[in-house]
């Protein structure tokens, strides 16, 4: 439940969910609410993808850039905690204080991504809302990100615009509200379904029945 000072550790929900919940709200729940999971190619890809990159351990500095691998990040006025793939941060005077660095410095949050820029904001809302979880912790205004796509090999600048910021902001109150009351939403069948790694645990096929029950009725009588 959130506060007059944002919510309670225990509530926060994982950052990257919202991914998930702008891509599908159904997708969502089965993965942060039931706690569902399953792998196909393309998400073993991706994560082959992200290993460098969440590997804090390989952050380095290159001249007045100091590159940060699996930051970790949390927003109480969110409700959300999670890890940067990479925020750069370069020196200037316009910039804020760092511990253990002098000078001062600007963040720019990357967000590495499999396959090539999307039509969908979904990837560009993570990225926003990781940019608005560091504004909180560090007190400061990141106006633009960056996603880097491994197919293109190239990045996208992302402009945080308050369109953008309104639509995070409204997503994690919807999550929210659909994690304290456990619900998930019902099967709406899109394109996508058909590489989606939760296919078989969501059936998006039930959206054409009026219960799991007609569902699995009429799959047994089509095996007869």
């Amino acid at each position: 439940m959130k506060g007059p000072d944002g919510y309670s550790e225990e509530d926060w929900l994982a950052l990257s969910g919202i991914q998930h919940f702008s891509f599908c709200k159904r997708q969502w729940a089965l993965i942060h609410v039931e706690q569902l999971w399953s792998e196909n190619y393309l998400t073993t890809a991706g994560h082959l993808e992200h290993e460098r990159a969440h590997d804090y351990a390989s952050s380095e500095s290159r001249g007045d850039v100091l590159i940060m691998r699996d930051l970790r990040v949390y927003s109480r006025t969110l409700g959300a905690t999670g890890a940067c793939d990479v925020v750069e941060f370069h020196k200037s005077d316009d910039g804020v204080p760092l511990q253990g660095r002098s000078g001062f410095w600007l963040p720019y949050p990357v967000e590495y991504k499999h396959g090539k820029a999307k039509s969908i904001d979904a990837d560009r809302l993570q990225l926003c809302a990781e940019a608005m979880c560091l504004e909180e912790m560090l007190a400061c205004d990141i106006p633009e990100g960056a996603l880097f796509y491994q197919q293109t090999r190239r990045r996208e600048k992302v402009r945080l615009d308050e369109t953008l910021r309104e639509t995070v902001k409204a997503d994690f109150q919807q999550m929210h509200d659909l994690f304290l009351r456990g619900w998930t939403p019902k099967p709406k069948r899109i394109r996508a379904c058909a590489s989606c790694s939760l296919r078989d645990l969501c059936l998006p096929e039930l959206q054409k029945y009026q219960s799991a029950k007609t569902y699995i009725e009429k799959s047994l009588e089509e095996d007869v």
